[in-house]
């Protein structure tokens, strides 16, 4: 089909143009980021209006003098994401990835279902927790947190062993954002943070 033809409706231009120049591993990646995004969002933002009293609670026992480390380490780890994803959307061919000379870029898609499945989960659990505290949901909420955690180890592995690394600028920043958004979800988030959880 020729897109520039003007015989062509702009509907399907526009889905020949997307179905030519997104890989099928990226239409994937970008659902499931559209997707588990929004749930991710969606969690927070039901959690954070249906409770508004306990907002602090979600602390848990982090003491005070830590809370600074972690704004600071949030915004590290959301622009994090941002690079990481960038470097993986727009800067890497599926084709052409190889991780480990074992595994393709499939490999991302299902680390950013881990991630991003588990997250959207945890604030419900939590608030759950908090109203009815019980050993089940406490190790729920474990669980969720482990597995974002290891997800977010997985994809930082999964870029040190990547081939190619074209652009270097991309790709090595695409590295730093992991390992920041590792130390927020495998360190702060699944050590730090349950460890000073009151149970």
């Amino acid at each position: 089909m020729n897109i520039l033809d003007e015989n062509v409706q702009p509907e399907t231009k526009y889905r020949a143009f997307f179905d030519v120049t997104i890989h099928p591993q990226k239409r994937i990646m970008l659902g499931i980021n559209v997707l588990g995004g929004a749930a991710v969002l969606a969690s927070y933002v039901y959690g954070l209006r249906t409770h508004p009293a306990a907002r602090a609670d979600m602390w848990g026992g982090v003491p005070q003098a830590i809370r600074p480390v972690y704004g600071v380490s949030m915004l590290l780890a959301a622009a994090g994401y941002f690079a990481f994803t960038y470097f993986l959307l727009f800067r890497l061919d599926p084709d052409e990835a190889h991780i480990a000379d074992r595994f393709k870029f499939g490999v991302f898609n299902v680390l950013y279902a881990v991630i991003l499945v588990p997250s959207a989960l945890w604030m419900p659990l939590t608030f759950a927790m908090l109203e009815q505290p019980g050993a089940g949901l406490w190790w729920g909420i474990r669980l969720t947190l482990a597995a974002v955690g290891l997800a977010s180890v997985g994809l930082l592995g999964a870029l040190l062993n990547l081939r190619p690394r074209r652009p270097a600028w991309a790709y090595w920043l695409a590295v730093a954002g992991s390992l920041a958004f590792c130390i927020q979800t495998a360190v702060l988030d699944a050590l730090v943070w349950t460890a000073f959880f009151p149970v």
